[in-house]
């Protein structure tokens, strides 16, 4: 071993500065040229299950032949007793002058009639491998290149498990890549986090310009607007353009976290602070470190964690729930709320200096109905990315169902229209959009004109000498009296706000007929 122990340097900082096999492949053949009549070397991996060997490095000094694509099929036999040999450990000399041993014949390079040194490569774990080293033309190996390659073979073995593991991030990472653009495949997406904003140059012109100001900075932002009128989406704009566009974005829906644990929630614990804390966990804030946290429907906020929160805002430092040592963390925050915190503020609900910290940069974002010029924009939007979702032929929304949609109020804004068109496609089974049936409205085409005659009004009515209009079924009408009472609670069934109070009905009933009729409240929430 100390003979050779200069040559061993040099060839362990080469194989350990290399991450690529080849390349280090390259350079140790050329340190061992002084060493060893090296005419080739060859890195060889044992697919034992594919029964086939892979010459995954090579360094010819002859390049006028050639190992064809590095692929040489195996019978099963014949890898059996290649791998039962590697078992052994042992370098072996194969002499040109005479035919290499049975169990070595497919790892023996027909292509170089040279003598072969031949050793197992790999570890504890197993056989992965062989090094062939080839012997110039008229040259020949001895006992002492014999027993230099045995002591190159653990460093050879190193690069081989390396080149292994990068294989396997290499897989992992296509493969992640592939379920990601399954992923925006099915969300009807281009680009992970690219959430298109549909009116930017039209009814969201002047928020967008705002976001172009704002997003440079690290002011934070406070978002107004309306359930879903989309201050998520304004948000992640606003994160994409600023320089932290690297960095992560972490929503916290202030709302849905119980009191109880919203300082462990945004700001972390140590192990062992409160019953059920089994190990240290990092809140929200770290976790957005150096990126943007967006606080969803920050007006939610009890006002003990505003107080926490404000001291952050103010020196940017916290500390977990439980823990001793101020951390500091790197964090742009947008705040978002539906409620009228000014309101709230002159109330006392809110907290007045966390206020202004807040409101630094408002952003106000208008309700759908008064951005009407946007919802053939967006209607067809969503309807391309419902038959994406569900599998559908792509339909586009008719005149009719434009009419029927700007006609509509729409409390729930863009959510509730995406909502609507989600429920067209499915209703219209991929060969339209059934929007009438989505609103639960009979669509204009089926209203009979003022000039219409009264005997064909009365033929188009479905009750003899009565009104003109469709009458609902009695189902239909309960769903759509439930669906509105859900809509107005945001989701919420029971209690003083619930949708069995203001229906005067018994909760337990409401379910029961929410089920009846397939009414699923999960829709109804707000996020």
């Amino acid at each position: 071993m100390e003979k050779f122990q200069q040559v061993l340097l040099r060839v362990w900082r080469e194989a350990c500065r290399h991450i690529e096999i080849d390349q280090s492949t390259r350079t140790i053949a050329t340190l061992l040229a002084d060493d060893l009549p090296l005419a080739a070397v060859f890195v060889r991996r044992i697919h034992a299950e594919r029964a086939c060997l892979e010459t995954v490095a090579a360094e010819q000094h002859d390049q006028r032949q050639t190992l064809g694509d590095g692929w040489r099929g195996c019978a099963s036999a014949e890898i059996e007793r290649l791998v039962e040999w590697c078992r052994q450990g042992e370098v072996v000399l194969c002499a040109a002058t005479e035919p290499p041993p049975q169990s070595l014949r497919p790892a023996v390079p027909d292509e170089f009639p040279s003598d072969v040194l031949i050793g197992p490569l790999g570890d504890d774990d197993g056989t992965t491998g062989l090094l062939v080293f080839v012997a110039q033309p008229g040259k020949h190996f001895s006992g002492r290149h014999r027993a230099l390659m045995g002591v190159l073979l653990e460093p050879f073995s190193v690069a081989l498990d390396n080149d292994s593991r990068l294989r396997e991030m290499a897989a992992l990472r296509e493969a992640a890549e592939a379920d990601k653009r399954s992923l925006l495949t099915r969300l009807g997406r281009k680009k992970l986090g690219g959430d298109t904003i549909v009116g930017a140059q039209q009814g969201l012109r002047a928020v967008m310009q705002r976001v172009e100001l704002v997003a440079r900075s690290d002011a934070p932002v406070l978002l107004f607007g309306e359930t879903g009128t989309g201050k998520e989406v304004v948000a992640r704009a606003i994160h994409t353009r600023s320089a932290r566009e690297n960095g992560p974005i972490q929503r916290v829906n202030c709302g849905a976290i119980p009191p109880e644990l919203i300082d462990a929630q945004l700001f972390g614990h140590e192990k062992g602070a409160f019953t059920g804390a089994e190990q240290t966990r990092k809140g929200w804030f770290e976790r957005a470190d150096g990126g943007t946290l967006f606080l969803d429907e920050i007006g939610e906020l009890p006002p003990p964690a505003q107080v926490r929160l404000l001291r952050i805002l103010q020196d940017g430092w916290l500390e977990r729930v439980g823990g001793q040592q101020p951390l500091r963390v790197d964090v742009r925050i947008v705040a978002a709320t539906h409620r009228d915190l000014a309101g709230m503020v002159a109330e006392g609900r809110f907290r007045e200096d966390l206020w202004y910290r807040l409101a630094v940069f408002p952003i106000v974002l208008p309700p759908l109905r008064e951005r009407q010029e946007d919802i053939p924009a967006l209607a067809e939007h969503f309807a391309q990315r419902a038959a994406t979702r569900f599998g559908l032929a792509p339909v586009s929304p008719t005149p009719d169902d434009m009419a029927l949609l700007t006609a509509y109020d729409w409390p729930g804004n863009v959510r509730e229209l995406g909502a609507v068109i989600d429920r067209a496609a499915i209703l219209g089974e991929g060969q339209r959009l059934d929007v009438a049936a989505a609103l639960g409205v009979q669509p204009p085409s089926r209203r009979p004109t003022a000039g219409a005659s009264r005997e064909s009004a009365e033929q188009a009515s479905p009750v003899p000498g009565g009104s003109t209009e469709e009458l609902l079924t009695l189902d239909d009408a309960m769903r759509r009296h439930i669906e509105a009472a859900l809509h107005r609670s945001r989701g919420r069934i029971e209690g003083p706000y619930g949708a069995a109070q203001k229906l005067a009905i018994n909760p337990h009933t409401l379910r029961a007929r929410m089920r009846k009729l397939d009414i699923r409240w999960q829709q109804f929430r707000s996020e």
